[in-house]
């Protein structure tokens, strides 16, 4: 198909599932990658909460939708709903993509290996480093699973005593029981272990909402715990250099943004759902990134 062509009765949806979400960049990354390809796809959001889920997963699976990201407050919540899921979101207890074959739901975790293929391109290595990782909800917990998977050598993680503490108890054990990785939970209450923590880490990676528009005035440590040598990264993508990566700059940090890791996962959904590799650079440009 030439670029630009009108969507047609064969055009294949692929969408996103999540609350809130109109923010998102996806929908002009993926619609980006479709048009340089020349594929018949199109990429849109849904807003859907818990409590519409199971409905509207029946909805595209009724409709033959080929396949949908899925993002807060659903990762989890959306497991009881498919055919099966991968080890990686096993491991997760998280689905951030699911492919729809014929009917068949298969769900699984790309944030990981997006976070990974996000810290190689920026020249860092992550074998046999020390982490402290913030946040326990889906994007912390696969970032936390590949890492151990890949090579980290120790992992601190940090969160509000509520119930993703409890879940991330229950993801470290798995972790701890199949890597070679040692991970702990703390209490992102106890501001002295965590300045202990990050002063003698390689790398700080925020994976909460914190610093994320409308909130992007809020960070979760302060100028003190922050050194040189540390490399910082902030899931968060919009705004693209967070209140965190400001403070970690004047802290003669490297920093990292999460537009980084947002391309790498979506490349990674993007192979799942067409067969095809996503053109980064392409999609950079067409997104002035």
């Amino acid at each position: 198909m030439e670029k630009g062509i009108p969507i047609t009765g064969h055009t294949q949806l692929i969408g996103l599932i999540a609350t809130p979400i109109r923010h998102s960049m996806s929908p002009a990354m993926h619609n980006a990658a479709f048009d340089q390809l020349g594929l018949d796809y199109v990429y849109t959001v849904f807003e859907v909460g818990k409590d519409e889920l199971e409905a509207a997963v029946k909805g595209l699976k009724a409709l033959g939708v080929r396949g949908w990201n899925v993002s807060m407050p659903n990762k989890s919540a959306i497991i009881p709903y498919l055919d099966e899921i991968s080890e990686a979101s096993r491991l997760c207890d998280s689905v951030n993509t699911v492919i729809n074959d014929d009917g068949h739901l298969t769900g699984t975790v790309t944030d990981g290996i997006g976070w990974v293929r996000a810290m190689h391109t920026q020249g860092v290595d992550i074998r046999g480093k020390k982490m402290v990782l913030l946040g326990a909800g889906g994007a912390a917990t696969a970032i936390m699973v590949q890492g151990a998977i890949d090579g980290l050598r120790e992992i601190d993680v940090f969160n509000r005593d509520d119930e993703f503490f409890k879940r991330g108890m229950r993801q470290t054990r798995l972790v701890n029981e199949e890597t070679g990785c040692h991970v702990t939970m703390h209490h992102l209450e106890d501001h002295q272990m965590l300045h202990q923590k990050i002063m003698d880490a390689d790398i700080l990676v925020n994976a909460t909402s914190a610093g994320m528009k409308p909130q992007d005035d809020i960070c979760l440590v302060q100028d003190e715990d922050l050194h040189d040598g540390l490399t910082v990264f902030d899931a968060v993508y919009n705004p693209q250099e967070t209140l965190l990566l400001k403070k970690a700059k004047a802290a003669n940090c490297k920093v990292i943004g999460g537009i980084h890791m947002m391309l790498y996962q979506g490349a990674e959904s993007f192979k799942l759902w067409t067969g095809q590799d996503m053109p980064i650079e392409e999609v950079k440009k067409a997104l002035n990134l």
